[in-house]
C-alpha cells in the first residue's frame, strides 16, 4: 500500500525532523512513503476571521493539487472520528482489504482546514481533542501508522 502525507509547512526543529526520519525508515518495510509538505500561508497576529479564512484558503489551494482522485482521502481534524489504536489498525487493514491501494492523509497548517479540504475526505480522524502543533502531528500520525502496521502484522508494540 501507498501512504502519502499531504502536510501543510515545513519542519523547522530538528527534533521533529529526526523523528519522521526515523519513522519514514521502520515504515519502509510495511508501506510506500511519501511525505508532501504544502507550502503555509504567513499568519498575521491576531488575525481577525476574515484573514483566517483567507490563510486557510489558500493552504486549502495548495493541499487541494496533491489530493488524488484515485485515492483514500484521511484528514486529520479535531471534531472528526476518534480512534484507539486497534481500531485505526482495523480501518487501515481493512481499506486494503477492499482494495485501496493509496491512502492520502492530510495535515492542515496552525488554523487548521479549510472546509473545501473537508469536503474531500472519505474520513476525517480526530487523534484528540487537544491542540497540537501542526509539525508535532506529522511525528503522531506516522507513529501511530506504524504501531498499526505491527498491530496488522500481529508483531508486538508498546502499550
Amino acid at each position: 500500500m501507498k501512504i502519502t502525507i499531504i502536510a501543510v509547512g515545513r519542519i523547522k526543529e530538528k527534533f521533529y525532523r529526526d523523528a519522521v526520519a526515523e519513522y519514514e525508515k521502520r515504515l519502509g518495510r510495511y508501506c510506500r512513503l511519501e511525505i508532501v509538505q504544502a507550502e503555509d500561508e504567513p499568519t498575521p497576529d491576531r488575525a481577525g476571521a476574515a484573514q483566517a479564512e483567507a490563510v486557510m484558503a489558500k493552504e486549502a489551494e495548495r493541499i487541494l493539487r496533491h489530493i488524488r482522485e484515485d485515492t483514500f482521502v484521511i484528514v486529520l481534524d479535531i471534531g472528526g472520528k476518534a480512534y484507539d489504536s486497534e481500531a485505526f489498525a482495523e480501518q487501515i487493514e481493512k481499506l486494503g482489504v477492499q482494495g485501496v491501494s493509496h491512502i492520502q492523509f492530510v495535515i492542515g497548517g496552525s488554523l487548521g482546514l479549510h472546509e473545501e479540504v473537508r469536503k474531500k475526505a472519505d474520513l476525517t480522524v480526530s487523534f484528540s481533542k487537544m491542540t497540537f502543533p501542526h509539525q508535532l502531528m506529522r511525528v503522531i500520525l506516522l507513529e501511530q501508522i506504524y504501531r498499526a502496521y505491527r498491530i496488522i502484522h500481529g508483531e508486538p508494540y508498546h502499550k
